[in-house]
């Protein structure tokens, strides 16, 4: 799946502009929730669904602009999207569920080769024979490489700690860089009222998802801290307060 994310994601910028691909990358809460759900990674809520609903419209609304429809590039970011969901699932399953303890750095240690022999094969197919006019600054690709690196190290750390769909939620903050620095740099993006009001629907959401969680915390924890109080066992002070 993190082979699948890396070819078909950035396959896609070669036929609609960065604006287009976070519009399309706006379900992606939405679609990691559902398989959270059917994973048993996540309980179905009608609250959840709205906040997952409302960030993703917010996403939506800032990503509006000059759009060139390319349907090819559609299918390649929409693959992007489900093999990025699943990515995600996968790992907080291995991590999590299944009892598999390593660090960050062990887990990148596995997966980054079973990912470069899966990307191998379209390579040699797709990529290979324009190699030959195929020209890069090695500079760049290092810098490249130590950014993708760094990314990935948060991924894992970020899963490990919380959840999937929390990471995703986090990376509605990263896909506002995208459109500001695409906006900066590229000019592909014309910011207006638009766009800042879509930023606003998605921070509220943010805001909720966070607030909907420590609610969800506090009720788990409550009881535990209960149980410890009436069985006599010595427990913190916030165990005998409740």
């Amino acid at each position: 799946m993190f082979a699948v994310t890396l070819w078909l994601g950035n396959t896609a910028y070669l036929y609609i502009s960065v604006s287009f691909a976070q519009m399309l990358k706006a379900i992606m809460p939405v679609a990691v929730f559902f398989l959270g759900v059917a994973a048993g990674l996540e309980a179905m809520s009608c609250s959840m669904l709205l906040i997952m609903s409302v960030i993703s419209f917010g996403v939506l609304v800032a990503s509006y602009g000059e759009i060139n429809i390319n349907w090819i590039g559609v299918v390649y970011q929409m693959g992007g999207v489900v093999g990025e969901a699943l990515r995600l699932i996968f790992m907080e399953i291995l991590v999590k569920r299944k009892g598999v303890k390593l660090n960050p750095i062990s887990m990148m240690f596995y997966v980054s080769p079973c990912s470069a022999v899966c990307l191998f094969v379209p390579w040699i197919f797709l990529e290979m024979p324009k190699m030959e006019s195929w020209s890069f600054q090695p500079f760049v690709l290092t810098l490249n490489s130590l950014c993708t690196f760094a990314l990935n190290l948060s991924v894992f750390l970020v899963i490990q700690h919380t959840s999937a769909l929390t990471i995703r939620v986090a990376g509605v903050v990263k896909d506002w860089v995208v459109v500001l620095l695409s906006a900066i740099l590229f000019a592909d993006t014309k910011l207006s009222l638009v766009n800042l009001i879509g930023y606003a629907i998605a921070i509220a959401g943010v805001v909720a998802y966070n607030n909907y969680k420590l609610k969800k915390e506090a009720c788990e924890e409550s009881p535990e801290n209960f149980k410890l109080s009436t069985t006599g066992t010595p427990s913190s002070s916030k165990s005998y307060s409740v």
